[in-house]
């Protein structure tokens, strides 16, 4: 049996909406099921309408639905919000003691803060007894719910993990004792399974760890303060260095200066503070540093919507800083793209002494999903032309040169305080030796040299993915976290009788032109899917390409897209 089903859990932000949906989603994923969990929340610690959407899966998940199966309700508000998103045969799960609706045939009543004080022996156990009535009304396994809450709450003592056992199974009990003989649909596990289940974040500072990262500096801004947070948590297990620092130009620079001694260094932040940031990017491009700097978008100009989700930098990210310098942007638009993007963007940035930036957005940092574990056999460090010690005194008595010319535009890397060398930078346009200069004839070949790079990062990049026929009528072309959503569009539009395919960008800079290029030619449509009011990537298309698509699909209000708002709007303009 086909299993596609969701949970939308709504209420408050402090009430524990995503304990309820992280609870979930583990407990399926352990069943062996395919879990993808989106979050909406406001810009607040309390109050407001937040949600937690989950959707579980026989088969892997990319994006959400807009279909909602099941609704959990903490408060009013949400049944007034969501009830009309319910499919036939939908269920409203609520607290009718604490809620005073007129009840309908799919609304199910179950004493929440009755059976928390009870049997968990307080309020902030809502969240779990309604975690085990949605259980129990899909007559799912309660035993790998509990192997859950052991996980998430062992550390806080024996007490903490029973009480909530016990307030999970009261929840569960009451639901499936009181509307399984009304509510019959049923999830069953299938089998164990060892999928990771995290989010686009935790792949990002994963990644950077398995790269070899050992220091990290920022500022905590949304969407990005995640990763962070788990490159700080993890820093005594793999001796690893965390500074958030008093602002954005403070952090970059302490990365310029790890990168500069030889250390593998990222930054992250958002997209206003990545602006910040900028005089420092080209202090990085002058220097020939390599840094990694991860991008969180999210809607502007300046805060705008600092918890919602856009695709608005694009263009910004390829042109930011002063004057020309080489670069890499890349744009991950999976869980696994995330993961092995962040290990290629620190191999790229000292192998071409660049810096990358790793441009992701809301939506991507805060979903999880279910993932095969990694395959670290795969992983290739690659440092570029780092010299030994024994290379320095072949060359003589310092006279090592930082930004010695060469055929490549790549320099030979000595790291600072290495005996026999001085390692000479400067923000300035400098000389071979790394010294200041005013010559035109120094400025002019010191500026091809660090272009010459660029051609070097080039061979680097894999072309765009095609998923679907690659002589497809209709091609859908996207970049970042739009990937699920048009996958699964083109599944439906294919089941439809549409001949369409998905062309997906992870690598924005050095843009693949001669894939894209190629793509436009063989369609007969061609439709940019973005998160922007302009089309950037329509843009950069032209003028990379000199081709222009067909038409755009944007989306600008802070949410993301659902792969049934690409299909009405294909579907539209390819009949209209």
């Amino acid at each position: 049996m086909t299993i596609d089903f969701t949970f939308k859990i709504g209420g408050e932000a402090g009430q524990g909406l995503q304990s309820i949906g992280y609870a979930l989603s583990k407990a399926f994923a352990k069943g062996g099921l395919y879990v993808f969990l989106n979050q909406d929340y406001e810009s607040r610690i309390r109050g407001g309408h937040t949600f937690v959407q989950v959707r579980v899966r026989n088969e892997p998940v990319y994006t959400l639905s807009e279909e909602v199966n099941m609704l959990i309700a903490l408060n009013k508000e949400t049944i007034d919000l969501h009830k009309n998103e319910l499919v036939k045969g939908g269920a409203i799960i609520f607290d009718g003691e604490k809620i005073p609706i007129k009840a309908e045939d799919n609304y199910y009543s179950v004493p929440l803060e009755k059976l928390a004080l009870e049997k968990g022996g307080s309020k902030i156990m809502i969240n779990t007894v309604a975690t085990g009535a949605a259980m129990g009304m899909l007559n799912y396994d309660f035993n790998l719910l509990t192997d859950v809450l052991y996980e998430e709450f062992g550390r806080k003592g024996k007490d903490v993990v029973e009480s909530n056992v016990k307030a999970a199974r009261a929840g569960y009990d009451y639901s499936k004792e009181n509307y399984r003989g009304k509510y019959d649909f049923t999830i069953r596990s299938l089998g164990s399974s060892k999928r990771m289940f995290l989010n686009g974040g935790e792949a990002i500072a994963t990644g950077a760890i398995v790269a070899g990262c050992k220091f990290m500096a920022g500022y905590p801004m949304t969407p990005t303060s995640p990763i962070l947070e788990f490159f700080a948590s993890k820093a005594r297990d793999y001796n690893l260095v965390f500074v958030q620092s008093e602002d954005e130009l403070a952090a970059i620079n302490m990365v310029i200066g790890a990168g500069y001694a030889g250390v593998r260094a990222m930054t992250a932040t958002a997209g206003d503070g990545f602006a910040l940031m900028v005089e420092g990017l080209g202090q990085a491009g002058m220097t020939e540093t390599p840094i990694v700097a991860v991008v969180g978008q999210r809607p502007g100009p300046a805060v705008g919507l600092p918890t919602r989700t856009s695709q608005a930098d694009l263009l910004f990210m390829i042109r930011a800083g002063n004057d020309e310098f080489p670069r890499a942007v890349f744009t991950p638009g999976t869980i696994e793209d995330a993961f092995w993007l962040t290990i290629k963007a620190f191999n790229i940035a000292e192998k071409y002494q660049i810096p990358v930036i790793i441009l992701i957005d809301q939506h991507l940092a805060d979903s999880f999903r279910t993932v095969d574990r990694f395959d670290l056999s795969k992983v290739k460090i690659e440092r570029g032309e780092m010299l030994s010690e024994e290379q320095i005194r072949a060359m003589g008595l310092y006279n090592y040169k930082r930004h010695q010319f060469t055929e490549s535009g790549v320099s030979p890397r000595a790291i600072p305080g290495t005996p026999g060398c001085l390692v000479v930078t400067d923000a300035d346009e400098h000389n071979e030796e790394g010294h200041i200069i005013e010559d035109a004839e120094t400025r002019t070949k010191m500026v091809l040299k660090r272009l010459r790079k660029f051609e070097g990062v080039k061979k680097e990049m894999e072309p765009p993915k095609i998923y679907g026929p690659e002589d497809a009528k209709i091609t859908l072309i996207g970049w970042g976290s739009t990937y699920g959503a048009i996958r699964e569009a083109v599944d439906i539009l294919r089941k439809d009788g549409m001949d369409v395919s998905m062309l997906y960008i992870n690598v924005v800079w050095p843009f693949p032109k001669d894939e894209v290029s190629s793509a436009l030619s063989k369609a007969e449509m061609s439709f940019v899917v973005e998160n922007n009011a302009t089309g950037q990537l329509a843009c950069l298309i032209k003028s990379e390409t000199g081709k222009e698509v067909n038409g755009k699909i944007l989306k600008f209000d802070g949410r993301p897209f659902s792969p049934m708002h690409i299909v009405k709007e294909v579907k539209e303009r390819v009949r209209g």
